[in-house]
Parts: structure tokens; sequence; C-alpha cells
């Protein structure tokens, strides 16, 4: 995984509540064995109709840019699917903003390198006003010291992040990579559990 310490991007908007892992990625693009590819689906029958022409679709919208998706509450619901993460990586979002994260997808989001961070309600419509107001405002986020926040007006908020998943982002590790570079700290208590 790449490493991710901090981030100041533009973001898209998608006020959308209830979004499911189906909306994200729908089932029928699903057959592939990589994880390369599924961005170009990614909401793919609210970007297109049958005949593949673009639908009235923010992700069609050429005012809107950037590495971070800011999302209506409940963000990732329905079935467990890894792809809808994949999908959002691979269309070359960094960062989810939502004020509730399903369980499964935010795990499924830390164990693939994308950060979803859930902020108040108060401070997500805030987020949806400024690029409302302006498609080009900028947010930053910052994992090291754990906050959000819009430039122009300085406002920020404090996000949490289990300590384990932090430290795999800061560091691009996934859990087998973590387990290497603690390998010298496994070997010292094994020995240490033999000898006792």
């Amino acid at each position: 995984m790449e490493k991710f310490q901090s981030l100041i991007s533009t973001a898209v908007p998608v006020s959308v509540e209830n979004i499911d892992t189906d909306q994200i990625i729908p089932a029928r693009f699903l057959k592939a064995t990589t994880r390369d590819g599924f961005g170009e689906n990614l909401f793919r029958d609210w970007r297109y109709n049958g005949d593949n022409t673009p639908k009235d679709f923010v992700l069609n919208d050429a005012k809107y840019s950037g590495k971070i998706l800011v999302a209506g509450k409940n963000f990732g619901c329905g079935s467990s699917r890894e792809h809808a993460a994949w999908a959002i990586h691979d269309y070359g979002f960094k960062v989810v903003v939502s004020s509730f994260f399903a369980d499964i997808f935010k795990n499924n989001a830390l164990n693939n390198g994308l950060l979803p961070i859930t902020v108040s309600a108060m401070f997500l419509q805030k987020m949806f006003n400024a690029i409302e107001a302006d498609p080009k405002s900028e947010i930053k986020v910052d994992l090291e010291n754990q906050f959000i926040q819009i430039t122009a007006s300085g406002e920020s908020e404090n996000f949490e992040i289990n300590a384990y998943k932090k430290v795999c982002m800061i560091n691009g590790f996934d859990n087998i990579d973590y387990l290497l570079s603690i390998k010298d700290k496994i070997k010292e208590y094994e020995q240490k559990r033999v000898l006792a």
C-alpha cells in the first residue's frame, strides 16, 4: 500500500444518504480476480445509462475533481463486498468522508489504503456547503494529528482511527508488512517463551 500521512485536495460531493455497496460497484462487475479496473465502474448505474451515455452525475461533471469523496450519512451499507473499497481507491480517491460508515466497509477501506473519516453531521454539512459554493475548495487531511480542515475557512474537526490501522496507513503497511516490521520483537518474545 501507499504511505498516507497528509493530503490537501479538492473534493467530490455525493450528498446521498444510505449509499450501499451495490450502488458503489454493481454486482455484475465483481467477476475480476484482481483489484485493477474497478474504478471505471464506480457508481456505474448512477453515471451511465444502459447505452453507456453519461447521466447528470457529479463524477461526470468536470467542475468536480480531487482525491477526497465527501458522502452522505451511512456510506457503504449493504453487502460486505471488498470491491467497493477497491473501486473507490482505483478511481483515484484516497479519502472518503461521511458522518457514518458501515463497519464492514470501514474496515475494508482501511485494509486497502483508503482512509474513511467520520465527522459530525454539522461538519459534513459545512463541507458540502463549501464545495457547493466553490468546487475548487480544498480540504486538508492530517492523519498524524487526526484532523480534517476546510482550508478556506480554517474550520476543522478531529477524527478517530484505530491506532493499529493508523500505523499501517502512515507506513504503507498491509497486515503482513506490519508483522514483518516487528519480526525481531516477535522472535525475541518467542525466545523468552521457550526459556520460561
